[in-house]
C-alpha cells in the first residue's frame, strides 16, 4: 500500500506500508493490503503504521482525515503540539 501524510504545512511521509492504524472519530481502527474504499474523520489519537522494512512509526494527532481507494491512502492531519 501507498501512503502519504500531509500536514496544513508539508508532506511528512509517502512511502509503501503494510499497516496503518488510525484514531478513528467512532474508534481506532486498521488498514491493511486491499481494504474497500472509505473516507473517514479521524479524532485525536496514535497514528501508527508499518514500513515495507517492518518498522513501526508513530504519529500523535489532533484530528484529520482519512482516504483509502486501491490500496492508496492519504492522511490530512493537524499534528498536536507539544
Amino acid at each position: 500500500m501507498q501512503l502519504e501524510i500531509i500536514t496544513r504545512n508539508k508532506q511528512i511521509f509517502q512511502g509503501n506500508i503494510t499497516s496503518l492504524t488510525v484514531p478513528g472519530t467512532a474508534g481506532c481502527f486498521q488498514i491493511l493490503a486491499n481494504h474497500a474504499p472509505i473516507i473517514s474523520s479521524l479524532g485525536n489519537g496514535k497514528v501508527v503504521y508499518t514500513d515495507a522494512q517492518s518498522q513501526d512509526h508513530n504519529l500523535v494527532i489532533e484530528k484529520g482525515v482519512v482516504s483509502v481507494h486501491d490500496n492508496q491512502i492519504k492522511l490530512l492531519v493537524e499534528i498536536e503540539k507539544v
